[in-house]
């Protein structure tokens, strides 16, 4: 597949420094040559659904879980970066990483149990949020809390929402239950059209799509990528040293910031365009492709 937005497969911090593509092109092929293709990549990130599983299959490809299994035997540590709440992390059967980026980027867990980073949204914009639920009823919500997944109420896009991840339906609770419960995320099912009314009552908050008829709304200011550089100062490597995966719209910024930005041939264009390069997708080991090009399987 083709690169996006550079000529070679090094990282931005090379682009930055070395000023012209030409020049870049040349280094990169001088480094391809000694066999140090992957000399920064210390930490691959990884999104979940439509870049390590597949929405068709419900899995991960055995290509990319024994390329995984690779790069971690190299020293290379691998982290989960999902929309998804822990305890929802269902598919990715027996594989072990490294950390978590939960909540799109709110919530960090280095190993299963070890809380590195946490925000939760400003409670004043849940109580409006709610104010205009409660106006507008047939807006179904999921209120995420540190440990605990609800609803206010379930229609036909939440059943199928729920089908599709695989995912037993939350409990339902009534609206002022959520008024002083500390919040990390709300997965809103409204459409485009009312974002900006939505959210205009949210001013400490933003919202990102990874799925057309729900938004995640978290706290400004807190994306994946924020989560990448959780990790880069617990562990010590430069944000020059990642790299990162992911086909949907919570993971422009992450692909952004990263090192290396890799976005799965099954994204949209926007998130192809936010990527320095482009595999295959999910189901033609889009995942297997992209390491072996920069040398790292």
């Amino acid at each position: 597949m083709s690169k996006v937005n550079s000529t070679c497969s090094c990282p931005k911090f090379i682009i930055t420094l070395i000023f012209t593509p030409i020049i870049c092109h040349k280094f990169c092929t001088f480094v391809q040559k000694l066999g140090y293709k992957h000399f920064m990549v210390k930490a691959i990130f990884f999104d979940i659904d439509g870049t390590l599983v597949s929405f068709k299959t419900h899995r991960i490809p055995d290509s990319a879980r024994k390329s995984i299994e690779m790069i971690r035997n190299k020293g290379i540590k691998v982290f989960i970066a999902t929309g998804r709440h822990s305890s929802v992390i269902n598919n990715l059967d027996d594989m072990e990483f490294d950390g978590y980026i939960t909540m799109n980027g709110c919530y960090c867990l280095q190993g299963n149990d070890n809380v590195i980073f946490k925000k939760s949204i400003d409670q004043a914009d849940v109580n409006s949020f709610i104010d205009y639920i409660q106006q507008k009823r047939e807006l179904p919500c999921l209120f995420v809390e540190e440990h605990r997944l609800s609803f206010n109420y379930i229609d036909e896009d939440v059943k199928f929402l729920m089908s599709l991840l695989k995912q037993e339906m939350p409990q339902i609770n009534d609206l002022d239950y959520y008024r002083d419960k500390e919040l990390f995320q709300l997965t809103a099912f409204f459409k485009d059209s009312q974002e900006e009314e939505v959210m205009s009552l949210l001013p400490n908050c933003s919202a990102m799509r990874w799925y057309p008829t729900f938004a995640d709304v978290i706290a400004k200011g807190v994306d994946k990528g924020v989560g990448i550089d959780q990790f880069c100062n617990y562990y010590g490597f430069s944000l020059e040293e990642t790299m990162a995966f992911g086909d949907g719209g919570n993971d422009i910024e992450m692909l952004r910031h990263a090192g290396i930005g890799v976005a799965m041939g099954n994204a949209k264009e926007e998130i192809k365009q936010a990527a320095d390069y482009v595999t295959d997708t999910v189901d033609d080991d889009g995942v297997l492709k992209a390491l072996q090009h920069f040398g790292l399987v």
